[in-house]
């Protein structure tokens, strides 16, 4: 009788499965929220340059009446962009007055290559990697957001 009221020691396999499971579950859905919070962060260098590279442009648009004859290797310089900031991306602009500011990511970018975030002029809104692109963390590529 004294052995049926004996306090049991330590955790059953049960309640240990258990835990194990709300653990995988968490992880499951905690895991995908963080890479994207990641890439959203590591976008925002590209943004805040694409911003100031925009600002430059404006200025010489606003001075100059055209953008015809000023090249993004200029408004980088007088944009005074990081050497960081450099090192991991690579800019270009399309159109004049320019209509598409874009950075895609080097080889020293922490996220890889190839990625890009760029700025629609008409839309005046930012796109790509970490804004409305994530990356697939069952596959590695990039999906994009429904919103």
């Amino acid at each position: 009788m004294l052995s049926i009221l004996k306090k049991q020691k330590g955790f059953t396999l049960i309640e240990i499965l258990v835990v194990v499971i709300i653990v995988a579950i968490l992880a499951a859905l905690a895991v995908p929220r963080y890479l994207r919070y990641v890439e959203k962060s590591r976008s925002t260098e590209a943004q805040t340059a694409i911003s100031a590279i925009r600002k430059t442009y404006d200025v010489y648009m606003q001075t100059n009446g055209s953008t015809a004859d000023f090249t993004i290797e200029r408004a980088m310089k007088e944009t005074k962009l990081g050497e960081s900031t450099v090192k991991n991306w690579k800019f270009d602009v399309t159109g004049n007055p320019p209509k598409k500011f874009i950075a895609t990511s080097t080889e020293d970018f922490p996220g890889g290559a190839g990625k890009q975030v760029w700025y629609d002029v008409d839309e005046a809104k930012f796109h790509g990697y970490g804004v409305d692109q994530w990356t697939d963390p069952n596959t590695g590529g990039l999906e994009t957001d429904s919103e």
